[in-house]
């Protein structure tokens, strides 16, 4: 049985794990490029050295990533390789991305890199609570990419995505408006959000940047504000800048042990596979997930043999 993988090890394996593997007869090869099949249908390798070599293994699981890291191996070039095989591949698209939004230029200057914390997002029904980071190019962080793929697919059908933004997730809007009629006692209008509401410097500014510099003094209206900020999502960070890739082999080209339909023998795992993991930690845990069932696949495969 032949396993390759894009990046192997993983870089949290220790080197004692290699060592144990090799004492039960695997042979770990790195630095190695898979060029496809060959017209005798053998598994062919481009060594270090540039030297070519076949493999003709019983079972053979792939694992070669998405195309979200090119520089470490994940470039996708697998994908064509298959389709030319008969294998359905949805195209690549980010996920678990940063979005681009239209920042004026005081605004990104002095907040670049600064952390949005305890708001919530909300975008087409969903609402999340967490953190996230005001960028040069717009935002990203884990609220962000807990609702990446329904913002991507709006800006794919309709070229923008309006992302509400509520700073203040633990007020209720008519609790927030009475402490808002506080007196203001000659504060700016930052000092006393910063005092009444607990808003960071940030926070006031992404205000001014959604509803103008000159903010409502009105406590009805500036609460308002404050618990529904609109900001204009205009494109996805580029593929190669996301976590993670959506695409792949289409599910329905695999049989219940992840076994290619139109290439017997051969198993895919992680995300070479058309699904779509909400966070790292998911991706981690279904990518491993989906290992174990290709190599209960492939050992099926091979007592079948």
């Amino acid at each position: 049985m032949l396993i390759f993988s894009t990046i192997l090890p993983f870089p949290f394996v220790p080197r004692t794990s290699w060592t144990h593997s090799e004492r039960l007869g695997v042979a770990i090869r790195t630095r190695s490029e898979w060029l496809g099949w060959d017209e005798s249908g053998a598994l062919c390798f481009r060594r270090p050295d540039g030297a070519i070599e076949t493999f003709r293994p019983a079972a053979t699981i792939l694992a070669l990533g998405g195309a979200s890291y090119p520089r470490l191996g994940s470039t996708g070039t697998w994908a064509d390789r298959l389709r030319a095989r008969g294998v359905a591949v949805a195209r690549f698209r980010p996920a678990n991305c940063g979005f681009v939004v239209r920042w004026s230029a005081p605004f990104r200057d002095r907040f670049a890199g600064t952390p949005l914390k305890g708001i919530a997002l909300s975008f087409a029904g969903n609402r999340v609570r967490g953190e996230a980071v005001v960028t040069g190019y717009g935002l990203e962080g884990g609220a962000i990419y807990a609702l990446s793929a329904s913002l991507r697919d709006a800006i794919e059908a309709k070229g923008e995505a309006v992302l509400e933004v509520d700073l203040a997730p633990e007020q209720t809007l008519a609790r927030l408006t009475e402490r808002l009629r506080r007196p203001h006692r000659g504060q700016s209008v930052a000092t006393f959000l910063r005092k009444a509401v607990h808003l960071a410097p940030v926070a006031v500014n992404l205000m001014r940047e959604a509803h103008g510099v000159a903010l409502p003094s009105d406590a009805a209206t500036l609460a308002r504000c404050i618990k529904s900020l609109r900001l204009m999502l205009t494109r996805t960070q580029p593929l190669e800048r996301a976590i993670s890739t959506a695409g792949g082999v289409d599910l329905a080209a695999v049989d219940d042990g992840l076994m290619l339909t139109a290439l017997p023998g051969v198993f895919v795992a992680g995300e070479m596979l058309d699904w779509e993991a909400p966070t790292g930690g998911y991706l981690l845990q279904a990518s491993f997930a989906t290992g174990v069932a290709a190599a209960h696949g492939a050992l099926s495969w091979i007592g079948r043999s």
